[in-house]
């Protein structure tokens, strides 16, 4: 007899017992991953510097899990400050305890460890974790995140011959907190020294660009065979076009949903997003070939030297790649050819997701709309002295007690819930000011990029149907442009300087959810809010109560337990475990043995 796949009992079992019981007797599996960050030092662009490692990797290594797995990362913070992962892209259904951002979650002191549990209902696809706090993710620890469909479940293309994660993104040889200074100070974060390819720094492609030493990623492929590749844009505000020399890249997936399937030379890939591409090594392999990340919306003659690149290299390749790499796409003569790029990404309503049905578009162009709010970004402003960023006239504190901890508690004066539905012609504000959002309302939500530079917006708990795009200001006639049958549903959306980006959102998923810049400036600047999205019927079935091992900081610290590390089970379960579970636990391992 056996439970959950274990066979025999021993003090190693035991102890991870009462961490899995409360999974072990519901129907899908439980996955547990173990993450400890920490500084080590490399030289990605020739210059020694410390970076965030995890598990002393960078960057971190994969998750890999399956449609409706629950998931528990113990997360060991061994930096010399605070720390909080979030899952970029996972929804968190009822359980935006586990986000991993301020609004939601006491940062990971130092020394410390703290596990995540959640599931990941219904969901597929390619996502990220990273750092949340303190500026960390332009110093690393980040790494990708597989959500495999069930074997039950068709992918809607051949199965690949092989699995690629490129993680591409922008980087700078000052450490976060030197950057987090220059901020503080209102300057400028300034061109990047470079683009990183999975940690690496370019392929000596121009010796004038690229000095002599440096390290550099190369991809291992075989003639004729197919590749999903996933690429995620990890940087801190550095819009990339992604090209592979001589390759296409046909679109298949983004951010959990499955694409129309189709080709492209070259890729605009921003800040935050996540892409799958099929890709057929159907060349002759007379040489190795270029694989190229380059800066975008940027004076790209200035830029050159901030341009990744990496090989790919057939097992029969003849030779190095040499010569002048892929060109860039030229905008000079289609002002809006990224734009219709964006255009093109559409769901494929025909495939199945995580459901063995298929997803169809759910007729969303056909629901009612509840609530519009017009978000409106400019350059960063001043206030009180200092340089800030803001939504609607709004740059938003960082809050010191999690919103949602804060209602269990019955705290007063911790949040607002007055932020604006559309800018007002005032002074600029410094506030901590939340969405009052309904419960399964349907909303419209616009961003308005009144500032110089792509912008792109994240939504976590919830994907959203991306409906529309244009330059000029938004009004309510632009709503005759939308997509209203095969829209992308994701997560993360590029706003153009001077455009705007229409998104519509089903509110089905009880929390309080934040909304921000993915831009790390903008966001460390306080470009963000929260959308609070509470049931008024709330019977313990739409929204999950806080976990036993909840931490606790802020208005509320005086509630917060010293942890203490040993090989006891308490360490195991960072600093606060249900004694329930572990007698469950404990009298199910007797049993078994017997």
């Amino acid at each position: 007899m056996a439970l959950c796949g274990l066979s025999s009992f021993s003090l190693f079992s035991f102890l991870h017992l009462a961490l899995l019981a409360s999974f072990c007797f519901a129907a899908d599996p439980f996955v547990s991953n173990e993450l400890r960050v920490s500084y080590i030092t490399v030289s990605p662009l020739g210059v020694p510097q410390q970076v965030i490692a995890v598990n002393g990797k960078f960057p971190g290594p994969v998750i890999n899990v399956t449609t409706n797995n629950n998931v528990a990362v113990n997360v060991y913070n061994e930096l010399d400050e605070d720390l909080l992962l979030t899952w970029s892209g996972i929804q968190m259904r009822h359980n935006s305890w586990q986000d991993g951002v301020l609004g939601t979650n006491c940062p990971i002191p130092p020394k410390w460890n703290w596990t995540y549990q959640f599931q990941v209902k219904d969901q597929i696809g390619s996502f990220f974790y990273f750092p949340s706090t303190n500026f960390q993710r332009a110093s690393g620890g980040f790494g990708p995140i597989v959500i495999n469909n069930r074997e039950i479940i068709p992918i809607p293309f051949a199965q690949p011959d092989g699995d690629i994660v490129i993680m591409i993104g922008d980087w700078y040889t000052q450490s976060h907190t030197a950057l987090q200074t220059a901020l503080d100070a209102g300057k400028d974060l300034g061109m990047p020294d470079g683009v990183l390819i999975n940690g690496k720094g370019p392929f000596q492609y121009n010796t004038t660009l690229v000095p002599d030493g440096i390290e550099y990623e190369s991809f291992n492929v075989d003639p004729g065979k197919t590749y999903r590749i996933r690429v995620h844009n990890v940087g801190l505000s550095t819009t990339l076009n992604f090209r592979i020399q001589s390759h296409n890249l046909l679109l298949a997936e983004t951010e959990g949903h499955y694409t129309i399937q189709s080709n492209y030379t070259q890729f605009d890939i921003h800040v935050g997003q996540s892409y799958s591409f099929l890709v057929t090594m159907d060349q002759n392999a007379s040489s190795d070939y270029y694989v190229v990340a380059s800066a975008r919306f940027v004076n790209e003659s200035l830029w050159q030297r901030v341009t990744g690149v990496a090989i790919l290299h057939y097992s029969n390749s003849k030779g190095p790649a040499a010569g002048p790499l892929p060109p860039p796409p030229d905008d000079i003569y289609d002002k809006e050819a990224s734009m219709n790029q964006a255009r093109s990404v559409r769901q494929n309503t025909s495939a199945s997701g995580a459901r063995p049905n298929p997803q169809g578009s759910f007729h969303y162009g056909q629901i009612n709309i509840t609530d519009t709010y017009l978000l409106k970004v400019v350059p960063p402003v001043t206030i009180n002295g200092k340089a800030r960023a803001t939504i609607n006239g709004i740059s938003f504190v960082k809050p010191e007690t999690p919103f949602r901890l804060a209602d269990q508690n019955k705290l007063r004066g911790i949040y607002k819930l007055d932020f604006p539905s559309e800018p007002f012609n005032r002074p600029p504000v410094i506030d901590i000011s939340l969405i009052n959002a309904t419960y399964k309302g349907f909303i419209e939500i616009v961003l308005q990029n009144n500032d110089t530079t792509m912008q792109t917006f994240h939504m976590d708990g919830y994907s959203a149907f991306v409906v529309g795009y244009g330059y000029g200001n938004w009004s309510e006639d632009s709503r005759n442009s939308y997509n209203k049958w095969d829209a992308i549903s994701r997560c993360t959306v590029q706003v153009y300087p001077g455009a705007w980006t229409a998104i519509f959102i089903s509110l089905d998923n009880a929390g309080i959810w934040n909304l921000r810049s993915e831009n790390l400036d903008r966001w460390y600047l306080g470009q963000e809010t929260y959308l609070r999205v509470v049931n008024p019927e709330e019977n313990g079935e739409t929204e999950m109560a806080p976990p036993d091992n909840v931490l606790y900081c802020g208005a509320l610290k005086g509630l917060q337990r010293e942890q203490h590390h040993s090989n006891s089970a308490a360490s195991i379960f960072g600093g606060g475990f249900n004694i329930f579970t572990l007698l469950l636990a404990l009298f199910t391992a007797i049993f078994i043995s017997g």
